[in-house]
This record gives C-alpha cells, structure tokens and sequence, in this order.
C-alpha cells in the first residue's frame, strides 16, 4: 500500500505541476493577443481621430513635402486611457479564467480528500458499533463465568471488516472518477449479503427487527466482494434504521438479463420529508432519520451505495415507497462465466 500511495502522490504533483505549466503558457499566449488587439485598437482610433496637416507651401522649410496627419493630444489621451483599461479588465478576465482552469485539479483533489474523510468515519460506525456490542457480550459472559472464545471470533472477523473496508476506500480514493475498476471482479451477491447482516446482527437485535436473506447460490456480480458488502450492509442499515420493532427487512436478488437486480425491503412509514430521488444525495436525510438508540444519520450510507454502484457500471434507486415500507433496487452487471468460478 505505501508503494502504490507513494505512486499517486507523484502523480498528483506531477498533475499540478502540468496544470500550472499550462496556466503559464495560457496566460502569456493570451498577454501578447490582448497586447497585439489592443495595439491594433489603438492604432486605428488615433488614424481615425486624426486631422490632414497643412504644410507651408512655397521653398521655405518643409515647404513642398507630402502632407502628414495632425493627432490631438486631447484626444489621445481619452483613447490611451480608455484602451488601457480595456486592456486591464481582458487581462484580469483571461487570468481569472485561466487560473480557475488551473486550479481544477487542486479542487478535484480536495473534493477527493473531504469524500474520503466522510467516507471513512460513516462507514467505520458500523463496525465500530458491532465491536462495542460484542465487547459488551463478552465482558457479560466473562463476569457469570461464560465461553468468549465465540465472541473473540466475532470480534476478530469484525476487526478483519474494518480492515477491508478502510482498504476498499482507500482504492475508491485512488481511482476517483473511474467506472469498472476491475473488469474480472466477482463477488457473491448470498456470500455479501449474509455477512452484511452479520455485521448488523447486534443492531438488529437491539431494534427487535430481524433481517431475512432471500439470495439463491450462484448468484455473482460483476463488483468487489467487500464493495458489494459495504453497499449492502449502508442498504441493510438504512432499513434497520427505519424498520419497526418486530419487522423483518428482507434482501433478495435475481438475474435480469445481463444485470443482477438486488431489492432490500423495509416495512417501515416509507421516505418522508426529502424527495426519494435526493435520498441519495451526500448530507440529504429523510425525516426521522435516527434509530432507537438516537444514533444520528449523516446522510452518507445511502450517497455511498450509489458510488459504489457506479463504480462498477450498475445504479441503485428507490422502487418503491409508501406508509407499508420502502424498496431500494440495487441493479448490478452480472459477471461472466469464467469470472463467476473465481468469485
């Protein structure tokens, strides 16, 4: 990971440093045209302000040579002042837009740096919430006497999670802006979704709210096994979030021509206070949004399934929604032959 970090770093000075060569070169090529029209400009309006000179005529001095033209300094002087100020406002306008130009890169990456950061603290509350319950559970059986060895094993495959899940950010960070970045991944779409909600067993236990996995085996996108995870555990967290006590949230798949369709059901009071189509929106939260346990939404779970999602050329949207539940529909390319035996 520092090798490849280290690779991107210079590739991302070497980025400035070509954005900045050319601002450079823009802005001098731009200078000599504003220069040269604006020399032309001035030319011409002093030759058109211009009145025939009157020679002496006779064999005195200057007398018999061609006449010349005659240019007012009170006139001059308007026409200089106003080409350069002409040639102020086109310089600065030029500069502004090419230094805007210029400093796209350095906005892209901050955009990158600031998603990245929110990215991580949203997805890591997940895992770090079922580490807390599950220390919980452990420390309740070591105190009556109990095995832990079963919660130790939790807690060692949730803290694998938390590793593969920063990992995965860290290559959605590098290959910002790309779609299909691996076009042989493969990934069981049963395989995620169980693990997804043994992840949030704890907080569905504590809702009262079971989770019901409905995916036959086969089944296999064409996405990263621990993106696929993450993009259902934010779906199965959401529903969590809404589902009412004693509810079950269902997750069930099925193959629609070339694409894998993945549906997570809720049967909670539906979206309500934002318009389903900006739920996906980064920081956009539907009313109520918060559990039992006051754990606050920050409106990026949902933000990030759709990243995911078109990281790997699928989509992700509400299908349905209503006082009986909400549907989200998670539509993925499904892998091929030989790419489905190695997922």
């Amino acid at each position: 990971m520092s090798g490849r970090t280290d690779a991107a770093i210079r590739a991302d000075r070497r980025r400035v440093q070509r954005a900045a060569l050319r601002a450079g070169v823009w802005v001098a090529a731009a200078s000599a045209v504003v220069v040269t029209l604006l020399s032309v400009v001035t030319i011409a309006a002093l030759s058109a302000s211009s009145r025939p000179e009157h020679p002496p005529e006779g064999p005195g001095p200057g007398g018999g040579r061609p006449p010349g033209r005659v240019i007012e300094l009170g006139t001059a002087i308007p026409i200089a002042v106003a080409v350069g100020l002409l040639g102020i406002i086109a310089l600065g306008a030029t500069s502004w837009y090419l230094a805007r130009r210029a400093a796209q890169p350095l906005a892209a990456a901050l955009e990158v740096q600031r998603s990245f950061v929110a990215d991580a603290s949203h997805e890591l509350r997940t895992p770090l919430t079922t580490l807390t319950s599950r220390i919980q559970l452990a420390e309740h059986r070591a105190a009556r006497g109990g095995d832990v060895g079963g919660a130790l094993a939790d807690l060692r495959r949730d803290a694998a999670v938390m590793d593969a899940v920063l990992t995965d950010l860290l290559v959605t960070a590098e290959s910002a802006g790309t779609t299909g970045a691996d076009a042989h991944a493969a990934a069981s779409v049963g395989a995620a979704a169980r693990e997804a909600a043994s992840v949030l067993a704890p907080r569905a236990a504590e809702a009262d709210v079971s989770v019901a996995v409905e995916v036959a085996d086969g089944l296999v996108v064409a996405a990263d096994a621990v993106a696929l995870q993450r993009a259902l555990t934010a779906l199965l967290d959401n529903a969590l979030r809404f589902a009412p006590r004693g509810s079950t949230v269902e997750v069930s798949a099925v193959v629609v021509g070339r694409r894998v369709d993945i549906r997570v059901v809720d049967h909670g009071p539906g979206i309500r206070g934002i318009d389903p189509e900006h739920v996906f929106d980064r920081f956009a939260r539907a009313e109520g949004a918060g559990d039992s346990s006051g754990r606050r939404g920050f409106g990026l779970g949902l933000a990030l399934v759709r990243d995911l999602a078109h990281r790997f050329g699928g989509t992700v949207a509400v299908e349905e929604t209503s006082a009986s539940g909400t549907t989200f529909l998670l539509s993925l390319p499904a892998a091929t032959a030989t790419d489905a035996r190695k997922g």
